[in-house]
This record gives C-alpha cells, structure tokens and sequence, in this order.
C-alpha cells in the first residue's frame, strides 16, 4: 500500500483500498495479451470468479469496463424488445438497471421499496403470479442506501411461481462480502465489478451466467443489439482463455486483469466463507459504532444492513457537506448520499475487501475519525437519534 501517512484511506462503497501486491501487479510494464503470462493469468481469473459466487458451471465474461457495463451486458443479451422485466429497486441502482432494461426494450414492472426498506417476499410473490417475466432482478446490496437484497428468497419464488423467468443479481456493491451461492440458489446471472469486494481497481466489467440464462441468448429470435457486450463474440474468447489460448475480439485490460488475479489469489486460499465470516464481523463493528453515536442505519432493521457497507442517517442538524470535510482532514475519504431528496441527510461508509479481511486497522481508524468528526460537527454519541423517513 502506498504510504498512508501522505494520503487518506479510500473508505467509500468503492473503490476500495488494495494490497500492495495489488497495487504492484497493476503496475507491471506493457504486456502483449498473447504473453503467456497474462494467458495463464486471465485463464486463472476466469476460473477463480466461479468459486468467489458458487458455481460450477456458471459463465465468466470478464470485460473491460465499469460495473454499469454489466447492465447493458445482461440488458443487451437476455432481453428481446416488448418482454416484462420485474425490478426490484431499493434506491438510485436498483432504478439505473430498470432504466437500462427499458434502453433495450424491456417492457419495465418496477416494484420499489421505501428508503431503507426491501420488499416483502409476498409482494415478489404477487408480482409474479400477475404476470410472466423474462427477468427478475434484485440488487443484493443498492450502493445508495446499504440495504441487503433477499438474494436467497427471490430467487426461491422465482423457481416456485416461474421457473423459466431468470434470476438476475446486481452484485456490484455485494460479490466477495456478501453470502451468495450462485449454484444452489438458482441464480442465472451475477453483475460485478473489479473496484469493491473483488479488491483490485476499477476497469473490470464481471458478469457470470448460467447455462440457463446462455440457452436463452441461444434461442433469440432476434439479434443481439449491440456489438461491443455481445456475448456470442465474447463466448469465444472467454473459453480460449480458461483453456490457455489466445484469441481475439477486443483489447482485454491486461493490468487490470494482472490486478484481479493477485486479489482472487489473496482472498481465495481457504475458500470463501472465511470471506464472508469477516465481512460480517467487520460489519457488525461498524454497526456497533453507529449506535454507540445515537445514530441510526439507513438500512431499517438490523437484517437489512449490508456487511460490505453501510450507510448512516446524520442528526438534523447535521448535513453531510458539514461531515465529509471533517473526516478528510482527519485521514478518511467518505461518501455522501445520491438518493434523490435525501442526499444530505445521510453519509456511506465502505467496509470491504481488505479493510475487513485483513488486520490493518483501516475500520478501527475510520470509526475514530467518524466519532472526532461527529463531535467537531456539534454531535457527541449518544446525544440523539434521527428521525426515519
């Protein structure tokens, strides 16, 4: 890591702050993307990525891009123009992605949860019993708010009331923190990113799909509407890279993807469940530190509280332009709000990749910054408690 004594700790929803062999493998020279290094090295992300989400038979694509891309991906590939989608939106992603379906066509049913709320599964359930769906998708944490998305539940209404509709998870601001299990949830499609849980730096568009979901781009009856996320040319190279060869349609990120394969490799020695068990525990710190300081999540209940981040309700008089400044003198860049009407009532923490999996004190440091912080903006712990929405 870069001397931290000269800079602040990235401590927003992402990025995030990255290991030094991260930072060393994203700063290797020019590299061919037919050097058999980089060869070895994307064949070994392609195949880490199915472990980090659960799966087995799930496909990579790994793309260069922003998580957003990862929409358009699934957007471009799945959705055939007039078909319902249902969206799950629980803040400003959740409505991003319904936009993005309509951008394709997609006939757009969004079912919206109150801020820091989710929806109930009866009222997925109902949804799906009005109409046939070509697509569900759920955020399993909304960046905007910190609230954790019933990844598990949906995806089990799904396989009860419309097996053939697909299961699609933004997990952005989720995969590497939190618990999901891709293969026995019946999940058909994951949308990451390289700059958050996954630890390395942004330029990474991940997507995984299922067999299922790749059937269904198979028996389009028409075609895909778009050149550079069309899965059919990227198919081709996913496969000849896991199989250690070259082959190709664009330019992939060599560093980027240099970056990633030291991160996976980090993170992956005992599997995942260590990952996530830090994650919770990280979070639950967090948590704690929150109430210590009279204030509340805007997640509304503990059970919908992200272990990746957390977003924090300030007091009344208190705004967040008032906070960010505070905390940037004393070492740490937090994240203010992006929900509309609300964006100055609320500050986001990020807690994930190695400041939850590593014993570097990143959290411990931004909690104390936090509290000073708080105290220098007229607010001691403990004093009051927001009003919810």
């Amino acid at each position: 890591m870069s001397n931290l004594s000269t800079r602040p700790l990235c401590m927003i929803p992402g990025p995030v702050e990255m290991s030094s062999t991260v930072l060393q493998a994203n700063s290797t020279p020019a590299t061919a993307h037919t050097d058999p290094v980089f060869v070895e090295a994307f064949g070994e992300v392609i195949e880490m990525l199915r472990t980090v989400v659960g799966t087995t038979s799930g496909q990579p694509f790994v793309i260069a891009g922003s998580g957003t891309l990862g929409w358009d991906q699934t957007a471009a590939n799945l959705v055939e123009a007039g078909e319902r989608v249902l969206v799950l939106s629980n803040g400003y992603f959740g409505e991003g992605l319904a936009d993005c379906m309509e951008a394709y066509g997609a006939q757009v049913t969004r079912l919206r949860a109150a801020p820091g709320h989710r929806q109930a599964l009866a009222e997925v359930a109902a949804a799906l019993r009005a109409h046939k769906y070509k697509i569900v998708t759920i955020s399993q944490v909304d960046t905007s708010t910190g609230v954790l998305g019933d990844v598990q539940g949906v995806a089990e209404l799904v396989r009860e009331h419309s097996p053939d509709t697909l299961v699609v998870v933004d997990g952005v601001c989720a995969t590497a923190a939190e618990r999901l299990y891709f293969d026995s949830w019946g999940v058909d499609v994951v949308i990451t990113a390289s700059q958050k849980a996954l630890g390395s730096p942004p330029g990474i568009s991940v997507v995984v799909a299922s067999q299922k979901a790749l059937g269904v781009l198979e028996a389009r009856t028409t075609p895909v509407p778009a050149y550079y996320v069309n899965w059919k040319r990227w198919l081709p190279i996913m496969k000849s890279y896991e199989a250690r060869a070259v082959k190709y349609f664009a330019t992939p990120c060599v560093q980027a993807i240099f970056a990633l394969n030291t991160s996976l490799k980090e993170m992956l020695p005992a599997g995942m469940e260590p990952v996530f068990a830090a994650h919770e525990r990280t979070a639950a710190q967090v948590r704690a530190a929150v109430a210590a300081w009279g204030l509340e999540t805007v997640a509304a209940e503990p059970e919908l509280c992200s272990n990746a981040m957390t977003a924090v309700w300030l007091p009344e008089n208190i705004q967040a332009a008032d906070l960010l400044p505070k905390l940037k003198a004393r070492g740490i860049v937090a994240a203010g709000g992006i929900l509309a009407g609300h964006a100055h009532r609320y500050f986001r923490l990020g807690h994930m990749g190695i400041s939850a999996t590593s014993d570097n004190g990143y959290v411990e440091t931004m909690l104390k910054a936090a509290t000073e912080a708080l105290d220098e903006c007229g607010h001691s712990a403990g004093r009051s408690t927001p009003p919810r929405l």
